[in-house]
C-alpha cells in the first residue's frame, strides 16, 4: 500500500476518471439533458455515462481487441496496433529512464530520435547490401548517431558543469533545424522532388513483418524488448550498471568511493542516446520507411513521461510505453466512432504526469499510508516504556 507502483497505477485510474468528466461535460447530449437537470436529474447522469463510456470502449477496441471484428485479423489487430506505436516510445523512454537512474535530466530524446533516424535513413537508402547485413548496419548506424549526439551533451555536461536540461533542449532545436536542412539538399532529398523527403529506403534495410502483410506490426518490437532486457541487465546486473546508479544516488560520494563521475555522465548519456536512435531506427525502418522531417512525431517528448510512469525502471517503462501506445491507437477510433476529440488523450497523458509528480496528492486522495509511517510505528511502539537518552542525560552518563 506505500509502493510507488500502487501510486502510479492509481494516477492513471485518476487521469482516466477525470478525463472521463471531461468527455462528459462536453459532450451535446449531456449538455441539452442538464438544460432540465433539476427536473430529471438520472437523465443527465445517464447521458454523461454513456458519453465517457463510449469513449472509452472505443479507445479499448481500437487499441486491445474489436470485438466487432469478424475475422482473427480484425479482432487483434488494434492489438498490433498498439505495440507498433508502442515501439518507439519504449526505446525512446528507456534512454530517458537510463539517464534519470544515473540523475541526469535527458530532455533531448527528440533530437536523439531524429539523428538516429537520419544516420539510419542514409545508410538505408545510400548503400545496397545484402538483407541481414544492410538492415544490421541501419540498426548500428541509428544507434551511433543517437549516441554521438546524447554524448556530446554528456561530454559539455563532465567537462565544463552545464547544465544538462538547458543543452538537451537546445540541442533538440539544432537537430530539428539540420535535419531540415539535409532534406534539402542532393545527398538526402527524393530526386525529383522538391519536398523536404529522402528517397525510399531499400527492401533490405527495412525491418521484417513480425505478423505478415496484415498488420505493421514489424521486427522492431523484438528490438525494444531486448533493449528493455539490456537496460534491466546493465542496471541491476552489471558494475557499469552499479556505478550508474551510484552517480545518481550520490554523485560526491561516488567520487569519494572512486567512481568516475565525468565518465558517468558521459556514458550514460551515450548509451541513453544509442536507444533513442533505436526508436529513431523504428520509425524510418519499420513504420515510414523514409525520412521526413516529422519523423519523430511526439515521440521524444512523450518518452518523459513513459520515462515518468514507469518509475523509471526498465519494465515499468515497457509497461507505460504499451500504455500511452494504447492511448495513441485508439485515440484515433475513439473520434471516428463517438466524435471525441483526440485531444482528450493527450489530457489523459497531461494529468498521469501531474499526478506522478504529486504522489502525496494520490496518496491523500485514496487515504493510502505514508511510506515509512508503519515502519516508525512499529519502532514507536518496541521502545514504549525504555527509558530515552537524552543530549544531557548522555553527557550527565559521561
Amino acid at each position: 500500500m506505500t509502493g510507488s507502483a500502487l501510486v502510479a497505477f492509481l494516477s492513471v485510474v485518476l487521469s482516466l476518471i477525470l478525463g472521463g468528466i471531461l468527455i462528459a461535460v462536453t459532450d451535446p447530449e449531456v449538455a441539452r439533458a442538464s438544460s432540465y437537470f433539476f427536473t430529471r436529474p438520472l437523465d443527465t447522469l445517464s447521458a454523461a455515462w454513456s458519453a465517457a463510456s463510449n469513449a472509452y470502449v472505443a479507445l479499448f477496441q481500437g487499441s486491445v481487441i474489436n470485438v466487432r471484428g469478424t475475422s482473427f485479423t480484425s479482432v487483434i489487430y488494434p492489438l498490433t496496433q498498439t505495440l507498433t506505436v508502442a515501439t518507439p516510445l519504449i526505446c525512446a523512454g528507456l534512454g530517458v529512464a537510463l539517464a534519470f537512474r544515473a540523475g541526469l535530466f535527458n530532455i533531448g530524446a527528440q533530437g536523439q530520435i531524429l539523428i538516429g533516424a537520419t544516420f539510419a535513413a542514409w545508410v538505408g537508402f545510400t548503400l545496397h547490401l545484402p538483407a541481414g547485413v544492410h538492415l544490421l548496419l541501419v540498426v548500428l548506424a541509428g544507434m551511433v548517431g543517437g549516441a554521438v549526439w546524447a554524448g556530446l551533451v554528456g561530454v559539455l555536461k563532465a567537462r565544463t558543469g552545464a547544465h544538462e536540461v538547458i543543452l538537451t533542449i537546445m540541442f533538440n532545436y539544432i537537430a530539428t533545424n539540420l535535419v531540415l536542412y539535409f532534406l534539402s539538399t542532393p545527398a538526402f532529398q527524393r530526386p525529383g522532388s522538391t519536398n523536404p523527403i529522402s528517397p525510399q529506403l531499400d527492401s533490405t534495410a527495412v525491418y521484417p513483418l513480425l505478423l505478415g502483410s496484415a498488420f505493421r506490426l514489424h521486427w522492431g518490437f523484438v528490438v525494444a524488448v531486448v533493449a528493455t532486457v539490456f537496460v534491466w541487465w546493465l542496471l541491476n546486473r552489471s558494475t557499469v550498471g552499479f556505478e550508474l546508479r551510484a552517480v545518481g544516488a550520490n554523485a560526491s560520494a561516488a567520487r569519494t568511493a572512486g567512481i568516475s563521475v565525468s565518465r558517468g555522465y558521459i556514458l550514460a548519456m551515450a548509451i541513453a542516446g544509442a536507444l533513442a536512435g533505436l526508436a529513431g531506427v523504428a520509425q524510418v525502418s519499420g513504420t515510414e520507411q523514409v525520412l521526413t522531417s516529422g519523423v519523430a512525431a511526439s515521440f521524444g517528448f512523450d518518452a518523459i513521461t513513459v520515462a515518468l510512469l514507469g518509475r523509471s525502471s526498465p519494465w515499468g517503462t515497457f509497461a507505460a510505453g504499451v500504455l500511452f501506445g494504447a492511448f495513441r491507437a485508439g485515440g484515433v477510433t475513439m473520434q471516428a466512432s463517438t466524435g471525441t476529440s483526440i485531444d482528450i488523450v493527450l489530457v489523459v497523458q497531461s494529468l498521469i504526469v501531474l499526478f506522478i509528480a504529486a504522489p502525496p496528492l494520490v496518496r491523500a486522495l485514496f487515504r493510502l499510508p505514508v511510506p515509512g509511517a508503519e515502519s516508525t510505528g512499529k519502532r514507536g511502539k518496541k521502545n514504549k516504556g525504555t527509558p530515552t537518552r537524552t543530549p544531557a542525560s548522555t553527557g550527565a552518563a559521561a
